[in-house]
């Protein structure tokens, strides 16, 4: 039985992430149904959080001796996206600790201003060659904190009369 519709979150508008990141979908991403299959999302929370902090000069994913690895991960749907859809995905870092960033993200559908998708995932960041939780490297650290962003305030569901 799913959750009561007063218990349903209500996705966020594109202002509730600092990062904006745009993505393409493929024809290959589409599943039978008709819309984007749900790994997906996975690999574009991956690819906008990546590519922003390769980007900014503090990932190398070939030498960077920190790593980030993740441990956790979760998203909700509001609404389909289908190739060919143009996708922006909005980046916040929800908690920065000592080895550990938890990013959320928002998948927004073409111009839409609410999120088809919101997800997150947790990197604790380690030494490449031991695997060990390492402190973030202090240029890390930076960038990541130019993208804390507490998370907006949950709105109530619409009224449905």
């Amino acid at each position: 039985m799913g959750e009561p519709a007063s218990a349903r979150s209500v996705p966020e508008t594109r202002a509730a992430y600092p990062r904006h990141v745009a993505l393409g979908t493929r024809w290959g991403d589409n599943d039978v149904y008709g819309h984007v299959n749900n790994v997906v999302y996975y690999a574009f929370f991956d690819t906008a959080v990546n590519g922003c902090l390769i980007a900014a000069g503090v990932l190398d994913i070939a030498a960077s001796p920190v790593i980030g690895l993740v441990v956790e991960t979760g998203c909700r749907y509001f609404a389909s996206i289908a190739f060919p859809d143009r996708v922006t995905a909005g980046i916040r870092v929800a908690h920065l600790g000592r080895s550990s960033v938890r990013y959320e993200i928002g998948l927004f559908r073409g111009d839409d201003d609410a999120a088809a998708a919101q997800g997150h995932f947790v990197h604790v960041y380690v030494d490449r060659a031991s695997r060990r939780p390492v402190a973030l490297p202090e240029p890390l650290r930076q960038v990541l904190a130019g993208m804390v962003q507490a998370r907006a305030p949950e709105r109530p569901p619409p009224d449905p009369r």
